[in-house]
């Protein structure tokens, strides 16, 4: 997602975007054709030997197969073509996939959250909180521009556009909005978790609740079914188009600390965040830091902690700071400020 959302700002520039994918399950090559990209698909792996064993990093089996061969199909892929610029977002990959493309086009910037891998490049792009420079010493060569911290988050324009407004409505502090969101796949079904925890809860009677979910997501139908049954005025949206004006509606978010923990932000949205994976950890941490949000590491934790903004007696001052904190983090300009260090990048 953020890929595309660093496209469509390029795409307004003239630029054409082209994405290559492997395709395994979840791969999103039709999301981005429907988007008006071409979306070239590497060979598909299956169940075929290619595969090893990976030793080289905790993510190196989200490639599903060696680097080098990775490598050479994706360069196959190219078709004799050389690129501008190759734009490499993928965990399992360093210095060694990239500095084999290097044949395939002219610069290469690399999209990391992990500073835990070297990396040959031009341009390193680190969205995290917290995040600074010397985290990637030893990493990259001198001359890279490091782009670093969430001032370069990259979100879609619908969040900058709907900022404003967003912040203007958190000028009164309210707290009868609650969004659960815990990605579109929620593939271990934390969102009916969270929604039969609260039955026990005693919150207020008119509070709303709105949960979002894909429209492929494994246990979508259970969710519908819990929520018609909730003691709240409870929806499911699946396919939402307007992220960013249900943000601005709502009052607080439980949600999952990925890159939408960023548009969170963004909206000056206050959460109470669950580290879903690994990698989310540390900006989880900077987050809860920063004031700009609460960790809860298992559901009971969640309602606890909504108890405390929930109740009729509820910390609307706790919430107030929490919102200014978030705000303060992510301005919505992050795509922008990217897209410029490429089309300006001093060849």
């Amino acid at each position: 997602m953020r890929c595309l959302s660093l496209a469509d700002t390029l795409r307004k520039h003239g630029v054409n975007c082209i994405f290559f994918c492997r395709p395994r399950p979840g791969d999103m090559l039709e999301v981005i054709k429907q988007r008006g990209y071409k979306a070239v698909a590497l060979p598909s792996l299956g169940d075929d030997s290619r595969l090893f064993d990976f030793k080289e990093s905790t993510c190196a089996s989200w490639l599903g197969t060696r680097w080098d061969i990775d490598a050479f199909d994706t360069y196959k892929a190219l078709n004799d073509q050389i690129l501008d610029w190759l734009i490499v977002d993928h965990y399992a990959l360093d210095q060694n996939w990239e500095s084999a493309l290097r044949i395939g086009c002219r610069h290469l910037m690399v999209i990391d959250d992990l500073a835990d891998r070297p990396h040959d490049c031009d341009i390193l792009l680190d969205q995290n909180l917290g995040r600074s420079a010397s985290d990637y010493k030893n990493l990259l060569s001198e001359n890279v521009l490091q782009l670093v911290g969430p001032k370069f988050a990259l979100l879609r324009e619908e969040f900058e556009i709907a900022r404003p407004e967003s912040l203007v409505q958190r000028s009164t502090i309210k707290c009868k909005h609650l969004l659960i969101a815990m990605g579109g796949i929620d593939q271990h079904n934390i969102t009916e978790q969270i929604l039969e925890a609260l039955e026990t809860s005693s919150l207020q009677r008119d509070l709303r609740i709105s949960v979002v979910l894909g429209s492929k997501a494994p246990h979508l139908e259970n969710v519908k079914i819990r929520a018609s049954i909730m003691n709240w005025k409870t929806r499911v949206i699946s396919g939402l188009s307007d992220v960013a004006k249900l943000m601005s509606d709502s009052d607080l978010a439980i949600g999952a600390a990925g890159v939408t923990a960023w548009e969170r932000c963004c909206m000056g949205l206050p959460s109470i965040i669950m580290v879903l994976a690994d990698n989310q950890r540390a900006g989880a941490i900077a987050l809860e830091n920063a004031g700009a949000a609460l960790i809860a590491d298992n559901v009971n934790e969640i309602v606890l902690q909504l108890k405390s903004f929930l109740s009729p007696e509820g910390n609307l001052n706790l919430l107030e700071r929490m919102s200014a904190s978030a705000a303060n983090i992510v301005d919505g300009r992050g795509t922008a400020r990217v897209c410029r260090r490429i089309i300006d990048y001093e060849y």
